[in-house]
């Protein structure tokens, strides 16, 4: 799965309308990311940055972007990020996030994703993303820290006896 994701990323990235194709395809996987409409930007193993235009659907009382869509924002870039990086033999999940407010974020954002900690891909474990927003000057607004569960896959028995049956025939 992991190697699908960026093979899907680099069949669309470089085509006219295709970075906003792939945008829309990982909103359709997962559609609470759409609420934020985001753009990926660049996606690679360890690395991720999608962005997301301050509009008024993300903006709290005081107009500046709410942290609940700066949380989205840091979530899809790590959890992408992670999709990339690790072994297609492996699955993932959020843990948990620690996120602190550096800023008003007042501007369109960039949410740039990079792993914060190595993994031991032969056991079970946390692997640590770290995850900077940055608004239009560069400047950081926000930042996060996502602990991601790395676990193989586990093979359900009826895959099992599709594969036996298949090479029984």
């Amino acid at each position: 799965m992991s190697s699908s994701t960026l093979n899907i990323w680099k069949r669309l990235a470089s085509k006219p309308g295709g970075k906003w194709a792939f945008s829309r395809l990982v909103c359709l996987k997962a559609p609470y990311f759409g609420s934020i409409r985001p753009r990926f930007e660049e996606l690679r193993p360890q690395y991720c940055a999608v962005r997301m235009r301050k509009r008024r659907a993300v903006l709290n009382h005081i107009g500046t972007v709410h942290a609940v869509a700066m949380c989205n924002l840091a979530e899809l870039a790590g959890g992408t990020m992670t999709e990339v990086t690790i072994p297609a033999t492996h699955r993932w999940i959020p843990k948990g996030m620690t996120v602190e407010y550096l800023k008003k974020a007042t501007t369109d954002l960039v949410a740039v994703a990079t792993p914060r900690s190595q993994i031991d891909w032969s056991v079970p474990g946390e692997f640590k993303v770290e995850v900077a927003v940055r608004d239009q000057q560069g400047e950081q607004v926000f930042g996060a820290v996502i602990s991601m569960w790395v676990a193989p896959r586990k093979h359900r028995p009826d895959e099992f006896r599709a594969r036996d049956d298949g090479e029984s025939s």
